[in-house]
């Protein structure tokens, strides 16, 4: 990927909330994903290092598709090692690797503070890429900045 990498972030899922169907029993094969899709809140929360680093938690509003696909739509906050907040919100997909539980992440991410020595993330494009293994629960992204 081009561009500044500006943080990566290794992350725990901490929690799974569904409605009306289980991830675990469709990741399994024991379940199939519904025709309308599933929805999944996944909580997570870890640490983010680079030119951004602190504190990263937050919730990824999940929807999984029956073409395999997931749409991601997270909200997050980025609390810096000195103490300031940056929101981040993202956009992207997921898709899972053929016989395994781990999913390649794409994300097109928005960075926004008011905190004046950070208020370069408000004007700046982000990618991210990186992977989801669901087996373990670890998150790990790597971001850009275009």
């Amino acid at each position: 990927m081009t561009g500044e990498k500006i943080y990566e972030y290794d992350l725990d899922i901490t929690g799974v909330t569904d409605y009306g169907v289980g991830m675990e029993p469709i990741l399994a094969g024991k379940e199939k994903v519904p025709p309308q899709g599933a929805r999944f809140d996944v909580a997570f929360e870890g640490n983010a290092t680079g030119r951004l680093s602190g504190r990263v938690r937050g919730v990824d509003y999940l929807r999984m598709r029956a073409d395999g696909r997931m749409d991601l739509d997270i909200r997050a906050t980025i609390e810096t090692s000195d103490g300031f907040r940056i929101g981040l919100s993202a956009d992207g997909a997921a898709v899972l690797r053929p016989g395994e539980p781990i999913a390649d992440l794409c994300e097109n991410v928005t960075l926004t503070t008011a905190a004046g020595g950070y208020a370069w993330v408000n004007t700046h494009q982000i990618w991210g890429a990186g992977s989801v293994n669901l087996a373990t629960g670890k998150i790990h992204i790597d971001a850009y900045m275009q």
